[in-house]
């Protein structure tokens, strides 16, 4: 995902520095601030656990729902109370719409039907999703129809069951008398209560375009918010559009527009630069190895903010 650090640093401080004069919005980009807090742990747990067993979407299903829950509610909080009244927030609005997309790239990861196979020599945590850096000791609407809740077609989750065997043993039927004659829901069907399984790849391409627009538009090329729309946008491009080649013009493009910037930032916002910098500059390379096409050195090497790999 979903979300990096520095989606999360950004979206706390615009919601310290508006909740006097927009108290309601500050109060759900509050809520939105811990909806990512939440999902983050949850959505690197439920990639390894894909890694870890390529036959399976994940291990566990609760972990799947999980994940459609907080995102299901992330969508609602963005789309019914904070998009429509971003209109004199510039970098407000770039971040909303990048999280929008976000959380659609969640759906996608895990929930699509047809679901979307990450290969276990491809899969690692997204780029920039990682846990709060204090654990480092650092402190419009959207078109209703293309909404994939709007398709009249129920189709099944791409949630796989998981085995008994695999939590440890037969599942124990409750004491309860009765219980035995009672057929639970098949699994596979468990987050389908949440949101209907359907192919939410083009709406999740359609609200990335949205938010890359925007962030060229209202942002300059080194702005740290730019770059995180762009690193997220890429990463979809790869794992789930499987454009592999359109992902790293992206992260190219990306890059020679940071060193084409003029503008001049703090110390802050050029270290939180210089890390997506270098998460775009392994991203031009991603996959290279695989296909014999070699490696490419990052656009502006020279500069101080060079991949650090």
């Amino acid at each position: 995902m979903a979300s990096s650090e520095v989606d999360s640093k950004f979206l706390g401080k615009f919601a310290i520095n508006i909740q006097t004069d927009h108290p309601m919005l500050a109060q759900n980009l509050f809520q939105i601030f811990g909806n990512l807090v939440m999902l983050s742990d949850k959505v690197i747990k439920a990639r390894k656990l894909r890694r870890l067993d390529t036959t399976r979407d994940t291990k566990s299903v609760d972990l799947y729902c999980r994940i459609i829950w907080y995102a299901r509610e992330g969508l609602k909080l963005l789309e019914e109370y904070v998009l429509p009244v971003l209109d004199k927030f510039s970098e407000l609005k770039v971040l909303a719409y990048k999280l929008r997309a976000s959380f659609y790239h969640l759906y996608v990861l895990f929930h699509n039907q047809p679901s979307i196979s990450l290969k276990a020599a491809h899969v690692n945590t997204p780029p920039g999703l990682k846990s709060p850096r204090a654990t480092r000791d650092k402190g419009k609407g959207v078109d209703r129809g293309l909404s994939p809740s709007n398709d009249p077609l129920f189709r099944p989750s791409s949630v796989q069951p998981t085995h008994p065997l695999e939590e440890g043993g037969p599942v124990r039927q409750p004491d309860v008398p009765g219980a035995a004659h009672i057929t639970p829901p098949p699994p596979e069907f468990a987050p389908n209560f949440l949101v209907p399984a359907a192919d939410y790849r083009p709406i999740a391409l359609f609200c990335f375009k949205e938010a890359s627009t925007l962030a060229e538009k209202l942002l300059w090329g080194s702005h740290p918010l730019r770059l995180s729309v762009k690193v997220e946008y890429a990463a979809f491009l790869y794992d789930c559009m499987h454009d592999r080649e359109a992902s790293r013009i992206l992260a190219k493009d990306t890059i020679r527009g940071v060193y084409e910037a003029q503008e001049g930032m703090d110390d802050d916002m050029f270290e939180d630069a210089a890390e997506l910098v270098g998460i775009l500059g392994r991203m031009t390379r991603r996959g290279l190895g695989r296909e014999g096409g070699g490696s490419e050195s990052t656009p502006g090497g020279s500069s101080g903010m060079h991949n650090p790999i």
